[in-house]
């Protein structure tokens, strides 16, 4: 399978329902106290309708401020996307958004994504790189293995944003 990464154009973005989101676990993370701590919980995310998309777009877009989309296209499907901030500070980027498409989990489209976003942001000065994940096992678990880890100053604005989500930081 070929993965092929690329910035994606303005119009591009309405293919983003393209991607199943869908999901379900039995483990979520906490970090309490600077410990970071598993549950167990069942849960799930069901596939968002073309207008959760454009909701959570939004929401990107006017909170989350991101400079650029990637897409990841697989014989021409989009079954990825990252977004991504060069400044929440001076010197941190953001990675804003990172979804991979349901059947494309677990080769390698989020690490590629992931490795770009590091490579633009670097081209760009930045020295570290924060994410807010979600708190599944499968989310934490992929940035923890990215380098990522969890951070005991969460940036105000994105904690009250996502207060239960992991903050995490990755230094470059």
């Amino acid at each position: 399978m070929t993965i092929i990464i690329r910035l994606l154009a303005a119009d591009e973005l309405s293919r983003i329902n393209e991607i199943d989101v869908s999901e379900e676990g039995t483990v979520i993370y906490h970090y309490v106290d600077g410990i970071l701590r598993t549950t167990s919980e069942q849960w799930a995310r069901p596939q968002w309708s073309a207008e959760t998309w454009q909701a959570r777009l939004h929401h990107w877009v006017e909170d989350l401020q991101p400079d650029l989309f990637l897409g990841a296209f697989v014989d021409e499907q989009l079954v990825g996307l990252a977004s991504s901030r060069y400044h929440l500070t001076k010197t941190m980027a953001q990675l804003t958004t990172l979804h991979v498409d349901r059947n494309h989990r677990r080769q390698g489209v989020a690490r590629a994504l992931v490795q770009e976003v590091i490579r633009l942001v670097r081209e760009n000065g930045a020295q570290s790189l924060y994410v807010s994940a979600t708190e599944s096992a499968s989310a934490v678990n992929f940035y923890l293995s990215q380098g990522f880890r969890p951070t005991d100053s969460p940036d105000p604005v994105l904690f009250a944003l996502e207060p239960n989500d992991i903050h995490m930081v990755m230094q470059l």
